[in-house]
């Protein structure tokens, strides 16, 4: 009998502590979804973030790009999963703040369909001139040419429903001028038609632009968010410039799913908070533009709200439709 009673407790702690492993998160690699190609920036932050989260929870965290469609696919894909924590999103604020509202109809619900985690940072768009095509130095030039030639000036875009073109809708209200949006497909085919001066400026994402304006090949006016950035400090804001309360930032984001359980958002969102702290992944964001901040799952529910709200507005009061 004391055999059996023996054999029957270690049953039970090697039952228990396999339960205790299971239960233990992460047990295993972890996806980590980016809804844009290889090599531009929104990849290049996920996998930065990638490595600091391996690195600290003792499990690989598996990049998987799934492109197109202002990134639908990849929230979609998101969305679908288990609320497991096994499979994230590297949100954006096109995928989530500014194509479901352009879209009659979303295949998600932003607010409702995923659980935000934590926030990871935002980077300025740069409006940007070909100083040989378009000879500005300033945003009062470029607005008074706007005005002289209503209509004749194009601004490029990486597609419709992307921040930048709500960047240039938005500037077009503020100044009452008229201008031509060009969308492209991506954010690659804008830069070198502006770089050939087939169109005539771009709102276009810090580490698309940065190298151009150093060699002299574009002429940098303004950034979009409410401060300058530190990689271009004599850069004014648009604010600074007279164009009130403008503020177009492409901030990214950690989502999961929707009901993802609460240890683990609360697990995730301690990891990212911890990893932003590290000098040497906040100076390798600050070289991409990125400005990291740390955020509690509550302030990013509430900051996308606001958000989806405001691009809402921007949206219809410009007829900008995706389909």
């Amino acid at each position: 009998m004391k055999l059996v009673r023996a054999i029957a407790l270690a049953t039970l702690a090697l039952l228990a502590t396999g339960a205790m492993a299971q239960d233990k998160y992460p047990s295993k690699p972890v996806k980590l979804v980016v809804g844009f190609p290889p090599g531009g920036g929104a990849d290049v932050v996920a996998r930065l973030i990638g490595t600091h989260m391996s690195a600290a929870l003792g499990q690989p965290f598996v990049i998987e790009n799934k492109g197109g469609a202002s990134g639908f696919i990849a929230g979609s894909a998101v969305a679908q999963a288990p609320a497991d924590g096994y499979t994230l999103l590297l949100g954006h604020v096109n995928a989530l703040a500014i194509a479901p509202p352009a879209s009659s109809k979303p295949p998600y619900d932003a607010l409702k369909d995923f659980t935000a985690i934590g926030y990871i940072g935002f980077a300025p768009n740069v409006l940007v001139v070909n100083p040989k095509v378009t000879p500005v130095k300033t945003l009062k030039e470029l607005t008074e040419l706007a005005r002289a030639k209503p209509g004749e000036l194009t601004f490029a875009s990486p597609g419709v429903g992307s921040a930048n073109q709500i960047a240039g809708v938005m500037f077009m209200n503020a100044a009452k001028i008229s201008m031509t949006h060009v969308p492209y497909r991506g954010s690659g085919p804008a830069i070198t038609d502006l770089l050939g001066g087939q169109v005539s400026m771009n709102f276009d994402a810090m580490t698309s632009v940065t190298g151009y304006i150093k060699e002299g090949r574009m002429q940098p006016l303004a950034v979009t968010t409410r401060e300058r950035n530190p990689q271009l400090p004599e850069v004014p804001t648009m604010q600074e410039l007279g164009v009130k309360d403008f503020d177009v930032s492409i901030w990214y984001t950690l989502m999961g799913p929707a009901n993802l359980p609460k240890a683990i958002t609360a697990q995730l969102n301690e990891t990212l908070n911890e990893v932003l702290r590290k000098p040497e992944l906040n100076e390798r964001l600050l070289s991409l533009g990125v400005t990291s901040k740390a955020m509690t799952p509550e302030q990013v529910t509430a900051m996308l709200r606001t958000d989806i709200g405001k691009y809402a507005a921007v949206i219809r009061q410009n007829h900008i439709r995706m389909d």
